[in-house]
């Protein structure tokens, strides 16, 4: 209906009748006897002229949606308010007749105020009657509507409790409204904002919650049982026992309304009472434990946490869930569900939600920071208290007080880390921070280091740790002896060698490697490390720190490797890939929020290194024979990089996959203890290493292969300088030289075969060339002939180390 034109002499009128009227109501309420003299309406007028008429009008609470990364698969709803306002145009005129039938036969007819009902009303309730309101459904739109509009507890209460002076207050703005918006606009507004109770606010929640169809579907018999809800939702109640009986009659009472107002005919209304009433009594699903599939929780649980870290949305976090919950955004998430759905798939094969092990994997995309999955063998809910399904916890002093584990069921953020979750050790695959940090110090990937079996660091630690030797320094071994010799950061990274990887940490600074993971994201959750990690003086003596000793989350570690497959442009994790507002404008809080950490080179070195422990190559890879997890290449079919971890005594275990379209991290660990003493796996059934390639495999099928770019220049090969002939000199006459052409200088153990007299230098390893910088291995004579050469031309002896790790040895 088109906005009708007002006589002004009619609203004029108008106004004078309210205001004597108005006069009336209150004497009535205040002095009975005297409701009938000239004085009452006299002030009464004079008061109602005095009262405001420009009602400002607030939006009343609405629903948000989030969605899958499609845009069209529903994850979630969340509100306050299950609201969400639709136009007139879709609803059904059954539901417009109704209500029209049920609360105000002349809407059309009258300018907002029912001057004869209002008389009607006086007169009734001045006699004995039955009490009655004479609101229209203009006066309780407004009612709605200021109430909606308050600011603070005080002004709700004026705007409902039960005065003269509230009636007065909504007459006037009933006018006012009336005269600004056509009938329908206000049909409109009152069926979006009316409370149809069972957490059912506006006509399209009340549709769904009662009858699971849209507005514009409802019959005669369901708008009037809808219409006949709004005078009293909880007493009308079609969902209760004792409402149901009340709720079939106010419905018959409202359809024979309708015969009355002329919307339908008598034969229609018998039709309409003759149906029974079934109501589905389905609530609308609200928050992360009621996402549309289950495992999709933590994702959800993730995106609400950084949605109250977002100032663009309130000063407070109480301010911004109310945003949230209220706000009505049409939300994208980041979401893939052929990535999650994989993951659960492949985590749900050796996995099950009631063992205390968390297979917990992450996945995000590098050059975005969108995270594409969320997984771990857990139920996102509650432990119901009443009737717990969770046991005992794991960890013993929780175990000795009764105190229940977090499996099956937990909200925690296992995944992402918050609150008491500050992260796990995830072992080895923090070598790659040291890398990074000796690439920017100039080192190349062809660096070498004679890597013994346990090297004795300058690191300074307590003398009764396991690890310390020589009194009180750190000594870290390798999980096999086979691993010692000369290695360069292919190979080193490849067999994940701990005495090639402390020394690299030594020599370049472990506050600077500290700096490198800070920068691709690791953030230090748990108290003791963060006051290591923000001390650069204590960092710089964190010898233990390239081994993987600091907690992280399986986010974080995905996000750190994701870094260096973007060519070192590090991105925010973040949940949402587009939110609009109720009006639907795009906000740009949903934009990948990038910046540059590291050189394009050194994270192209970086990725070149970390190709050789999964099985790839590149063309200027020179990975070895021992790879910790070199079957991935193959599993994945895709260029593929990453790196495995694992911690002492194998209380977790790592993996980290990644192409450069997805990196997706894994780790295995006890959430409850940490400090278990159970055995983490890694390639093999119950183990980390299953569940992330095959899911890398799922999530990267009938996409293209793209490789990821080599390095050139220095990066590879460095400053190459050929090594000084010193054979048959003595080891000291040999070292001087070769320090003056800027080598570090070594004696291999043990004597080789040689016509150099005993004792003298026979040869180095490597000869002919290598990079400034570089360890070289004296070989020493032992007098006895043999090889004359001395020395051998291997690039750094990169097939000594042994093969590959097999399921009884941890990869370090």
């Amino acid at each position: 209906m088109r906005k009708r034109d007002h006589n002004v002499l009619t609203n004029a009128a108008s106004l004078l009748i309210c205001g004597l009227l108005a006069g009336v109501v209150v004497a009535a309420a205040a002095f009975p006897a005297v409701a009938m003299s000239g004085l009452a309406a006299k002030a009464g007028a004079e008061t109602f002229d005095k009262l405001p008429s420009e009602l400002t009008v607030r939006r009343a609470p609405q629903i948000t949606y989030l969605y899958a990364s499609d845009g069209k698969t529903p994850l979630a709803t969340m509100y306050d308010e299950n609201r969400r306002d639709v136009p007139l145009k879709d609803v059904s005129p059954n539901m417009s007749k109704a209500i029209i039938a049920a609360e105000d036969h002349d809407f059309y007819k009258h300018n907002g105020v029912d001057m004869k009902g209002i008389a009607r009303a006086f007169v009734n309730n001045n006699s004995g009657g039955d009490q009655q309101g004479a609101s229209t459904l203009t006066m309780q739109y407004v009612r709605l509507a200021i109430s909606y509009s308050a600011t603070s507890p005080e002004d709700v209460i004026a705007a409902t409790e039960d005065t003269p002076g509230r009636k007065l207050r909504e007459m006037r703005y009933a006018l006012q409204i009336d005269r600004d918006l056509s009938k329908d606009e206000i049909l409109e507004r009152y069926l979006n904002i009316a409370a149809f109770g069972n957490g059912a606010y506006g006509i399209f929640a009340a549709s769904q919650v009662y009858f699971g169809k849209p507005p514009k579907d409802l019959k005669i018999e369901e708008a009037a049982m809808l219409a006949g809800l709004v005078k009293a939702p909880t007493s009308f109640d079609p969902t209760t026992k004792e409402g149901y009986p009340k709720a079939v009659e106010r419905r018959n009472y409202v359809i024979q309304n309708m015969v009355i107002t002329g919307a339908i005919t008598q034969a229609e209304a018998d039709a309409a009472k003759a149906v029974k009433l079934v109501v589905k009594d389905k609530r609308t699903p609200n928050g992360c434990v009621s996402t549309t599939k289950n495992t999709w929780g933590f994702f959800c649980d993730f995106f609400y946490r950084w949605w109250l870290d977002q100032e663009t949305f309130g000063a407070t976090t109480y301010d911004r869930e109310r945003r949230l919950k209220s706000g009505g955004y049409s939300i994208v998430t980041t979401l893939d569900p052929k990535v999650q759905d994989a993951a659960n798939k492949n985590i749900d094969k050796d996995f099950k939600a009631n063992q205390k092990e968390a297979m917990m994997l992450a996945a995000i995309e590098p050059g975005s920071g969108r995270v594409r999955a969320l997984a771990v063998n857990r139920t996102f809910k509650l432990d119901n208290p009443e009737k717990p399904a969770n046991g005992i916890s794991s960890n013993p002093a929780k175990k000795r007080k009764g105190i229940r584990g977090t499996y099956p069921n937990t909200t925690n953020p296992l995944l992402t880390g918050g609150g008491d979750i500050t992260g796990y050790q995830a072992g080895s695959t923090f070598k790659m921070f040291t890398l990074v940090a000796a690439l920017e110090k100039g080192l190349p990937l062809s660096y070498s280091i004679n890597a013994p079996q346990q090297f004795v660091s300058k690191y300074i630690i307590d003398s009764s740790s396991d690890a310390a030797c020589n009194g009180n320094h750190y000594c870290p071994t390798n999980s096999s002896a086979s691993m010692a010799g000369q290695h360069n950061m292919w190979t080193a990274f490849g067999a994940s060698v701990n005495t090639y990887f402390v020394p690299l940490e030594q020599k370049v600074g472990a506050a600077n490697v500290v700096d490198v993971a800070k920068r691709l994201g690791i953030q230090f959750r748990a108290a003791t490390d963060a006051a290591i990690a923000n001390d650069r003086n204590a960092a710089n003596q964190w010898g233990a720190f390239t081994l993987g000793v600091s907690s992280t989350t399986p986010l974080e570690l995905a996000n750190a490797y994701a870094t260096l497959a973007a060519d070192g442009k590090y991105c925010a994790p973040i949940p949402v890939q587009e939110i609009r507002d109720q009006d639907g404008q795009k906000l740009d809080v949903a934009n990948p929020q990038c910046k540059q950490v590291v050189k394009t080179e050194v994270a192209r070195s970086a990725v070149d290194a970390a190709r050789c422990p999964v099985g790839d190559n590149s063309p200027t890879s020179k990975c070895g024979s021992s790879r910790t997890a070199g079957n991935v290449r193959g599993i994945v079919d895709h260029p593929v990089a990453g790196k495995s971890g694992t911690t002492d005594s194998e209380r977790t275990a790592a993996l980290v996959a990644m192409t450069k379209q997805l990196a997706i991290a894994g780790i295995l660990a006890d959430p409850d203890w940490p400090q278990t003493n159970e055995k983490m796996k890694h390639d093999q059934p119950g183990g980390v290493n299953p569940p992330v390639y095959n899911t890398l495999r799922d999530a990267m099928k009938g996409k293209p292969s793209i490789n990821f770019t080599p390095p050139g220049g220095k990066s590879v090969d460095g400053d190459q300088r050929s090594i000084p002939d010193v054979k048959c000199q003595s080891k000291d006459s040999a070292r001087a030289r070769l320090k003056d052409a800027g080598f570090e200088v070594e004696i291999e153990d043990g004597t080789v075969n040689s016509s150099c007299p005993a004792g003298t230098v026979a040869g180095t390893d490597p000869s002919g060339r290598t990079t400034k910088g570089d360890t070289v291995l004296l070989q020493i004579s032992n007098g006895r002939g043999g090889n004359n050469n001395g020395g051998n031309n291997n690039g750094g002896n990169q097939g000594r180390p042994g093969g590959p790790a097999g399921p009884g040895r941890p990869p370090g």
